[in-house]
This record gives structure tokens, sequence and C-alpha cells, in this order.
């Protein structure tokens, strides 16, 4: 007879077996059979499947077929499958792809024959940038930085709109801000750190500037604004910013009463952490009843925080646009921030030049160009910009701005520069002796007495078909 506890035992046993084959069975509906063998590696059995991935309807654009150091520009717009093909290089691209983006940057899909070797991104759409959304529909802001040009070591830039009446709160940074008034019309104020005091009201095409640590504020006028912002590190973001609401959000209470001789109950409705950008009561129209003043007055006006550029004259005209000017000589608050606000006709060029001692960071406010930058050791390439756009281009590199659209660009380049200057291709080799010109670069004597010794500027040209 079996013993009573070996029968339990036995029991126990086969549970167990039985639970493990049940938890390691395959999932209903789960295949569990190897693979063929035939699979993994080469198999007679396995053949071969041609398709016709040539099948593309597509027609070559002009200047597709020519030599591809020639480089023009080409237009995709309104043609069916473009293609990766520049004279006798390139091939057909039968996808997967998104054509849209192939249409925006044609010199990314066929780029010029001269484009060589490795440049560093010297583009961002603000567009694919996130948007960080305000309060109550009163506004937002998208940035640039290094994380998406990460050779923008020394600026990045903010788009920023504001409605009628809507705050971008009190605030300063660690960064200089430097900015361009894209559309309509803003208020700006400010406290600095003698107390004195500063408010104006700024249109399209004007300028501001607020030192690091200065503390401001901005509110849309009727109709709202939209301003580009510039800041002297790479690296800036908008999450970095020190807000008035955070100040009093972050200290105790019975310290505020403390600071500001007031009761505790002062503060039951301050608001509990960032309040960014925010509806708020309209500006009154005379601006005279924000002119606050203490006993250290106002900011002086050669310390002004703010220029009306959009009442300056052009510096220089050309047959193929102007630019207008803006830097410490006249606007001497903003000591290393030197700006050109640059319009180029159809087919015209910004002609090829470098800067000496400063990065250059720009901003497409219309049109659409392309920017060839050249870094050196024989690294080229070609950029494609349009209206919202940003480009970076490190100093000592040449670069051309060339419109390859049917209306103006208008752009904003901007340097870390107490003026504003760059070297000309066009007036350097203008201004060598010309047979050292001859000798380097193999030219014909008739060719170099044809080189200009002053500064083009913006060049004129054909309109692309």
């Amino acid at each position: 007879m079996v013993p009573q506890y070996q029968l339990k035992l036995s029991s126990v046993l086969l549970a167990i077996a039985s639970f493990t084959h049940l938890t390691l069975s395959a999932p209903t509906g789960t295949a569990s059979a190897a693979a063929p063998s035939s699979l993994l590696g080469y198999n007679a059995a396995n053949k071969v499947i041609n398709e016709d991935t040539d099948d593309i309807s597509y027609t070559l654009v002009p200047g597709q077929t020519d030599t591809a150091v020639i480089g023009a520009f080409l237009d995709f717009n309104n043609q069916a499958h473009p293609q990766p093909i520049r004279g006798s290089k390139g091939g057909t691209d039968p996808g997967p792809r998104t054509e849209e983006y192939d249409i925006l940057n044609p010199d990314k899909l066929a780029p010029p024959g001269t484009d060589h070797g490795g440049v560093s991104n010297a583009q961002w759409p603000m567009g694919l940038s996130h948007m960080k959304l305000g309060l109550g529909r009163a506004g937002w802001s998208r940035q640039q930085n290094v994380d998406n040009i990460p050779a923008a070591t020394e600026m990045a830039g903010v788009d920023m709109r504001l409605e009628e009446g809507a705050y971008r709160e009190l605030h300063w940074h660690k960064a200089a801000e430097w900015s361009y008034v894209l559309n309509g019309s803003v208020r700006v104020e400010a406290v600095n750190e003698e107390g004195q005091t500063f408010v104006d009201d700024l249109n399209a095409g004007d300028v501001w500037f607020f030192p690091p640590g200065v503390p401001h504020s901005l509110q849309g006028l009727k109709g709202g604004v939209e301003f580009l912002l510039v800041f002297d590190d790479g690296s800036f973001s908008e999450d970095n910013t020190f807000l008035a609401s955070e100040v009093f959000a972050h200290n105790p209470v019975q310290i505020l009463s403390k600071n500001f001789d007031l009761p505790l109950s002062a503060w039951d409705n301050i608001p509990a952490g960032e309040l960014f950008i925010f509806p708020g009561t309209k500006a009154s129209a005379d601006i005279s009843t924000q002119n606050v003043v203490g006993s250290a007055g106002l900011v002086p006006i050669a310390q002004s925080y703010t220029y009306h550029l959009s009442q300056k004259a052009n510096d220089h005209e050309t047959a193929g646009g102007s630019v207008k000017v803006i830097d410490p000589t006249i606007f001497p608050i903003a000591s290393q921030f030197s700006a050109a606000v640059v319009t180029v006709k159809p087919g015209a060029l910004r002609e090829i030049h470098w800067h000496t001692t400063s990065d250059e960071w720009n901003f497409f406010v219309a049109g659409s160009a392309r920017i060839g930058i050249y870094a050196a050791q024989g690294n080229a390439r070609t950029f494609d910009y349009h209206a919202g756009d940003t480009g970076y281009i490190p100093k000592a590199m040449t670069h051309y701005v060339e419109n390859v659209g049917k209306d103006d660009v208008v752009f904003i380049e901007v340097l870390q520069a107490d003026h504003f200057s760059d070297i000309s291709v066009g007036q350097w080799v203008g201004l060598t002796p010309p047979q050292i010109v001859m000798d380097t670069l193999n030219l014909t004597n008739s060719t170099v007495s044809q080189f200009k010794k002053e500064k083009q500027y913006i060049v004129p040209g054909s309109v692309v078909a």
C-alpha cells in the first residue's frame, strides 16, 4: 500500500507539470514553426524578381542637364516627381519619399557640382520648431538654437506673437536680447540697475535691445505684433527665462511681506507660477500714462533701448536691391550687435563675402533664396531658404545669398560685432595686383581687368524662368 504522503506528493508534482506546460505553450494564434533554412543566405530556390524601378514619369527642369558645376538653381515647383539628377551625375529616385521636401530644397535633392565634402547644417525652418502657446489665446513663441543648428553656438533666435493687449510677462535673461519687429506694433518697458525707467512704442521694422539682466515687459498694441528676438548665446531657451511671476511664487509669503512692508493677505491671489504670455488690460493710447519715473529719472537718450529703424534710409542701394545697417555706431546700447536688413530683387545676388570676426545669424522675412557656403579644405554646400527660415554661417566662411524666386527676398543678417562689416570677394580680387590674381586663378587679363574695386553688396541678375 502506497503511503498517504507519497500520494499527496505525486498530486502536487502532477499539478506543477500541468501548470508549466500551460505557461510555456505558445499563445493561441501564434505560429511556432521554424523558418525554413533555405531563407538564410544563398539558395538556388530563392529566385530573383526583377522590377522596373525606372518606370517613373518625370521631366528634367531647365538647368538640370547642364554640366553639374554650372550649378544653376533648379525650380521643381509644379514638377511631378523631381529627380536627383544634375548633368551626368545622380539617378532616379522611385521612393518612398515626400516630394514637398524636394521642391522646397532642390539644392539638397540635386546639389550643384561645386558642393563637396561636409558643411554643418546651416538652415532651420521656424515652422518645424515646437510652438509654445500662451494663455487665453494671447500669443505664442517658437525658437531656434543649437538643438537644431548645432553650429549656431554664438546666437539663437525666437519668433514671438502677442495679440492686442497681451503681455510677454515681466522678465529678464542671462543673455543679451536684440529684437526686430516683423509686423504690428508693441510697447516696451524696462527699468535698469540705476532705477532709471524706459518706455517706447515700436512699429514694424524697428529694433530694441536689452542688456543681460535688465528686466522688461512687452505688450501688443492695437492689431497685435510679431517680432524676432536674437540672443548672444546659441544654447538660449525661452524656458530658462527669469520671470516676475516665479519670483513671487517661489519666495515665502512671510519674506514678501517683510520685503514690501505689506500684510500676508496682500499675496493671496498672486499667480502660482509662470504666466509667460497672457491677456491683459489693453495699453493706453497715451504712452505718458505708463511712463513711471523715480528719483533716478529716465534712461538717457544716448543709452536708449530702442531704435526706430523703420524710419532710417537705406545705407546702400543698387540695381539688385538694398542694405540698411544698424550697429553700435548709431545704436550704442547694443554694443556687440550689428545687423543689416537686406532686400534682394528677383534674380539678384548678395555678393560673395565673409565676416572676419563674427558668425552670421540670419532670418528670412520674405521670398525664396539659396545660400552657398565654402568652409575651407574643399568643403562646400548649398542650402535653400524660405520665409520663416533661420540660417547660420560661422565666421570666415564665404557665402552668397541668391534670390531664386519671383518676389523680393528680405532677410536680416545679425553679427556679434561692434560695427557691421564684411570682406567682399569681388573687391578683394579687384584690389589685388592683377598678375597675382591671373597667376593664382589662371584667368586672362581681360577677365581680371573687369573686377571692381568697390563692394557691390547686391549684384543684379536675370530672373529664374
